[in-house]
């Protein structure tokens, strides 16, 4: 399973990085990124509840 936000339209909220920090972190722009080139095993419910609550949907979950 992979991670992957679109970055243009991230809005820097950081639920993701709260909700699954194993996956998400904020840059240093102040927007979140994908620290993970594979989402762990026992993440992937987090990283799943964090696509579904991002307010502006950017992050797609790949299996």
């Amino acid at each position: 399973m992979k991670a992957s936000i679109d970055r243009d339209g991230c809005i820097g909220c950081g639920l993701c990085a709260t909700i699954c920090p194993e996956v998400f972190q904020m840059a240093d722009d102040g927007l979140a990124e994908v620290i993970v080139d594979e989402v762990p095993n026992e993440a992937e419910e987090r990283a799943i509840e964090a696509r579904d609550s991002c307010p502006v949907s950017v992050i797609s979950i790949e299996e």
